[in-house]
């Protein structure tokens, strides 16, 4: 189905992408207009009237610039849909969120130069090859845990936890009195949403640890076979063993998996910091709480990722249209206000400060503040990131684990698999 759907949108997107993306530049138009075309994703929360409306404000300011939008099949496909567009020689102009893994090595991504990147907070954030490709301008946890306050009272626990060990006794107490502990996703187009309690444990277990885990993995110096990554697996695959992880999520796409948490049907919703944004505006009716996945010795540790621009394509024929339209995107006062109360997003640019927000919004901030912050695991786009395709197969193996088919031992092995199959050592 997901190639059926890229497929098709391939297909009727041929009319209006660009025909070449490695031509020379292309004169104005008569009328002075430059035309470039802009690969967005959609979601609850970034809406076509979200996009339309932050792409006008921009338009609005360079009248010079007309923009084509483009609609990737899901949030989850945009990074596999913009390599389709690169290999039919259509690759668009500016993609927002796009990793630029796979297409930066090839010389088809446009690098930021350090006067461009002055005004971010992490300017060298994921580097390839020491160059930055994808402005760096919204941090994001995650996961971060949400869970149910009023679920956790009638089951005796007043306090988020704050050990692993703690995590499992209020667990424990939920199952007891018939609830659901875990919700989590993973259905249809949304597979990765599966994943998200096996990248809060890599970021506890893991990168607390040994921080340049991926880069030890590239050179081949690690596998995923390393005790260290498997234990961190094996706590998930018995959290499923235990009856922790509601298994009725891998039928779930990502709404219905929001949806199933607002509504009470589990205490605890590991999802990136960007569900503050829904839990604020569609307030349920208990209070939502928020902390940091608990390690072993209690501290807090918060994978993050810091960046989710745009990237630009080297080979555009407006290429100072596209850079132009690219920082202004990210840089516009009020495009970040509107994401920021859409998406809860943390703008690291310099000197911005966010609009007045709800109490889950605030407390996942105070959280992100709190601890080490470690990458992401699935979600890094540097030097340090998983090798192209590769993420996919953790959405794929975490089902599997959810499932109860993989244990720790098994899904490590099988993603070594996966990486050779990438080809990596």
């Amino acid at each position: 189905m997901k190639k059926a759907l890229c497929l098709a949108a391939l297909i009727a997107l041929t009319a209006c992408a660009p025909a070449d993306s490695g031509g020379t530049p292309q004169q104005p138009s008569a009328s002075g207009k430059k035309e470039i075309s802009f690969l967005v994703f959609e979601t609850p929360n970034l809406t076509p009237q979200y996009w339309d409306e932050a792409i006008k404000r921009v338009t609005d300011k360079h009248p010079d610039i007309v923009v084509k939008k483009l609609v990737a099949p899901s949030a989850g496909e945009r990074n596999a849909y913009a390599k389709q567009l690169l290999a039919s020689g259509q690759l668009p102009d500016v993609m927002q969120a796009v990793a630029p893994a796979g297409f930066a090595e090839s010389g088809n991504l446009y690098a930021w130069t350090p006067e461009e990147l002055k005004a971010y907070d992490y300017p060298q954030s994921n580097p390839l090859g020491g160059k930055i490709y994808q402005l760096p301008y919204n941090s994001q946890p995650i996961p971060l845990v949400y869970y149910n306050k009023k679920l956790f009272a009638e089951a005796g626990s007043t306090a988020p936890p704050k050990t692993y060990a703690e995590l499992l006794e209020v667990s424990a107490k939920l199952k007891a009195k018939g609830v659901n502990p875990f919700v989590v996703g993973g259905g249809g187009k949304d597979a990765w949403a599966a994943g998200y309690m096996w990248v809060a444990l890599v970021g506890a277990d893991v990168y607390s640890k040994q921080p340049d885990f991926l880069l030890k993995r590239r050179a081949g110096q690690t596998t995923f076979s390393d005790p260290l990554f498997v234990g961190a697996t094996q706590k998930f695959a018995d959290l499923v063993a235990k009856g922790y992880v509601d298994k009725a999520g891998l039928s779930r796409d990502y709404p219905s998996t929001e949806k199933a948490f607002l509504d009470g049907k589990g205490a605890m919703y590991p999802m990136g910091s960007w569900f503050a944004a829904s839990a604020d505006a569609n307030k349920p009716p208990f209070e939502v709480g928020v902390f940091a996945w608990p390690t072993d010795d209690g501290s807090t540790v918060v994978p993050s990722y810091t960046g989710g621009g745009p990237i630009v394509n080297a080979k555009s024929k407006h290429l100072e249209a596209a850079r132009t339209f690219a920082l202004e995107f990210n840089q516009n006062a009020a495009n970040n206000d509107v994401l920021v109360k859409a998406d809860a997003a943390i703008i690291a640019i310099k000197g911005y400060t966010p609009p007045q927000m709800g109490s889950v919004y605030n407390t996942t901030l105070e959280v992100f503040k709190s601890g080490k912050v470690v990458n992401a695991f699935t979600v890094e786009t540097g030097d340090d990131a998983l090798l192209p395709g590769v993420g996919d197969k953790v959405s794929a193996i975490a089902q599997q684990i959810i499932a109860g088919k993989t244990d720790g031992a098994e899904a490590a092995k099988l993603l070594d698999e996966e990486w050779i199959k990438a080809g990596g050592q």
